[in-house]
């Protein structure tokens, strides 16, 4: 079993993360980091870069928790994340939450409501709250 996490380089992955690393080391499963992109910009800053890369490594490393990444160009962001979850077995998916305005919510698609409704185990939606990283 595993704990899927998807990531990204702000604020909501890190706190994916913090909670998704907790969660693997509670439950003493697999940590398995999700960071797709779709590869259809220049430059998308929801993909970890080589430096970030680097940085989530490390912290990886010193978590008392097996770990993966997968860092993968996809061409739907929710699907790979799912196809993640259904590959490994996860018995929970974590995901940072954005705040939406209510038009943003009805014309929008959301990655993160797609997994809620989609998944087959449960999901964890988090949200920053401006408190202390849970990996540090």
């Amino acid at each position: 079993m595993t704990v899927v996490v998807m990531y990204s380089p702000d604020e909501f992955g890190r706190v994916a993360l913090s909670y998704g690393a907790t969660e693997a080391a509670r439950r003493e499963e697999r940590l398995v980091v999700v960071n797709p992109t779709k590869g259809d910009s220049y430059v998308d800053t929801k993909f970890a870069g080589d430096d970030e890369l680097a940085t989530l490594r490390a912290m990886l490393e010193r978590l008392d928790v097996e770990s993966e990444i997968l860092h993968d160009v996809v061409p739907d962001i929710a699907g790979a994340v799912l196809h993640a979850a259904s590959s490994t077995g996860a018995s929970l998916i974590v995901v940072g939450i954005r705040p939406r305005t209510p038009v943003g919510k009805l014309l929008l698609g959301s990655v993160a409501q797609r997994l809620i409704l989609d998944a087959e185990c449960p999901v964890l939606s988090v949200k920053p709250d401006g408190s202390e990283d849970l990996l540090t």
